[in-house]
């Protein structure tokens, strides 16, 4: 079993989910900045996609910088020759492993027969991991998956992913039909865990679901034997989350707005033309919450087209 950088991790290890339109490059560069994770994912990316003349576009998602370290390339598909290509590709772009979304629920991705629609199909699940840890070469590859898909098939599921020896296994501990609407289940991490000891495999298993917190993470961790977490939703309140627990009313409102405005700077010198700016929106409530005239201040940013306009806003605000 390749472990890769994985083994060289302090446990708990906690890790920013990938996720669709957030988590790119310039998102990934303020957040190591300002409170680094010990592990970070690229949005996914299509292995079909990566394999047609669209390639130049996608590898616009493939981007990362030195200070993103230790990152994987996060993939999705469903055909195993598609996953090996594309292995190499990540291998050439000198990332530090690879990532099979097998737990995506977007519909248009299912169609696809990828992402969570792959719980239903294990033996080309298995062909998939083969193929990418035959084209990775010594790049450790992870799986990203669901307890199942419309019921909770935790120990036959785990011990088909485990059967492939996948350096870590990441669970979102709900199944690909409960989406985000229930609770995470949590005992089914330990299970997995349990499943994972008795097969005496060496494969990690990171946990996912409902943790917006170091805090509550650690405990998640230590309770149900995790060797991780895996934070998504919860940094969107708190860029500085990952930054020994830093709550969002610990960091000052000057310190948001510099930061603000160092995230629209770089998302506009990154991207240039190639990405509308209104992409940075989204952003704005992470950093303009919870004081004073907040509403009226994120408001005027939702106009903004451009940084020169987020600027003349902030600068408006401030006098």
């Amino acid at each position: 079993m390749n472990l890769g950088f994985w083994e060289k991790l302090n446990k708990p290890i906690f890790i920013l989910a990938p996720m669709a339109g957030v988590t790119d490059t310039v998102f990934r560069q303020i957040i190591a900045k300002y409170g680094k994770p010990d592990v970070f994912y690229t949005e996914f990316v299509s292995c079909d996609g990566l394999c047609s003349p669209g390639r130049k576009i996608l590898l616009d998602d493939l981007r990362f910088r030195e200070i993103e370290r230790p990152i994987l390339a996060q993939f999705f598909g469903s055909k195993a020759d598609n996953f090996y290509k594309s292995a190499q590709l990540a291998t050439e772009l000198k990332f530090d492993g690879i990532d099979i979304n097998t737990g995506c629920p977007d519909k248009s991705v299912e169609k696809q027969g990828a992402g969570a629609a792959l719980i239903r199909n294990p033996k080309l699940t298995k062909a998939i991991i083969k193929a990418t840890c035959m084209g990775a070469g010594k790049l450790p590859v992870s799986v990203k998956t669901r307890l199942g898909y419309d019921r909770t098939d935790t120990e036959d599921w785990i011990k088909h992913l485990l059967e492939m020896q996948p350096a870590a296994i990441i669970i979102h501990a709900r199944t690909r039909n409960e989406m985000s609407k229930v609770p995470a289940k949590w005992d089914e991490i330990a299970k997995a865990v349990e499943i994972r000891n008795k097969l005496g495999s060496q494969a990690l298993i990171i946990g996912n679901g409902d943790v917006d917190s170091l805090e509550q993470g650690e405990k998640l961790a230590n309770n149900f034997g995790a060797d991780g977490v895996m934070i998504g939703r919860g940094i969107f309140g708190n860029p500085w989350l990952f930054n020994q627990g830093t709550q969002l009313s610990q960091v000052s409102l000057e310190e948001r707005i510099k930061v603000l405005l160092e995230h629209a700077a770089l998302f506009e010198k990154t991207y240039g033309a190639n990405k509308h700016f209104a992409i940075m929106r989204k952003f704005f409530n992470s950093y303009v919450s919870g004081f004073p005239s907040a509403k009226s201040l994120r408001m005027n940013l939702m106009m903004t087209r451009n940084y020169e306009d987020v600027e003349q806003v902030v600068n408006n605000y401030l006098s």
